[in-house]
């Protein structure tokens, strides 16, 4: 009843802040000038939350609390976690982006770029659940689009089919590094090493792959579920072969 009684007389201002439904993307909003507080810093420390204790502890009131700052104060740059979480992902992204001379072609393009972005994925992988948890809107993802497209002008292809190439090769990448993180996070949430928590169901694995109901298993165990840098290297050339094939040529 108390905290009803607390939330009834809240200024409606400072409830309207809280919405999750404010109008448009974050970035199509303006924020104070004038305040100690900016996006930058607020997503700097939202992030360090995410690296440290995975992106479940990111919440408006404890990036306030590392901030040494009132929470209501956070709403006036963001109105809502998912505005958060959109300004986090974004500013990670822009990472990614084109740098140093240019590659020799399209396809080295988005070699570089697919790697750049499974390292980044691998030093914070809540990258990986906000990855497509919402349209790519930022100013980094658009300017990393924006200079991907440029870099594979000499596929010579349309528009839409750039994309599709684009949106193939972020698919796998992003396929690939979910698998590659998946068991890291849960000895994560288990609080356990990697090597302690496999070292707990490598026994019912040994026992199922050793029944007679999964024959063909029983050799793939010793690598199940591992992933490395040679097999993303290798299925994406895979992948780039076959694009290559079909629209190398046009």
């Amino acid at each position: 009843m108390h905290e009803a009684e607390e939330a009834r007389r809240e200024p409606e201002r400072q409830r309207r802040r809280r919405s999750p439904a404010a109008p448009g993307p974050v970035w199509a909003r303006s924020e104070p000038r004038r305040d100690a507080l900016n996006r930058a810093g607020i997503v700097a420390a939202a992030s360090r939350i995410a690296d440290a204790e995975g992106l479940g502890a990111v919440s408006i009131r404890r990036v306030a609390s590392e901030l040494g700052a009132g929470t209501m104060s956070l709403y006036t740059h963001v109105a809502s976690k998912d505005d958060l979480l959109d300004l986090m992902f974004d500013e990670l992204i822009g990472e990614a982006r084109v740098t140093g001379p240019p590659q020799p072609d399209w396809r080295a393009s988005l070699i570089a770029i697919a790697r750049r972005k499974r390292a980044l994925c691998l030093s914070h992988p809540w990258a990986v659940r906000l990855y497509g948890r919402r349209p790519l809107l930022g100013p980094n993802a658009m300017r990393l689009f924006e200079e991907t497209l440029a870099a594979m002008h000499d596929l010579r292809t349309d528009p839409a089919t750039a994309w599709q190439v684009i949106c193939a090769v972020d698919d796998y990448t992003l396929g690939f590094v979910q698998r590659e993180t998946v068991y890291g996070e849960a000895a994560r949430q288990q609080g356990s090493a990697l090597n302690d928590w496999e070292a707990t169901i490598d026994p019912y694995l040994r026992q199922v792959t050793e029944s007679e109901d999964f024959p063909l298993l029983r050799a793939l165990r010793p690598v199940l579920g591992r992933t490395d840098e040679r097999s993303f290297e290798q299925g994406l050339d895979w992948l780039l072969d076959g694009i290559e094939a079909r629209l190398g040529s046009r």
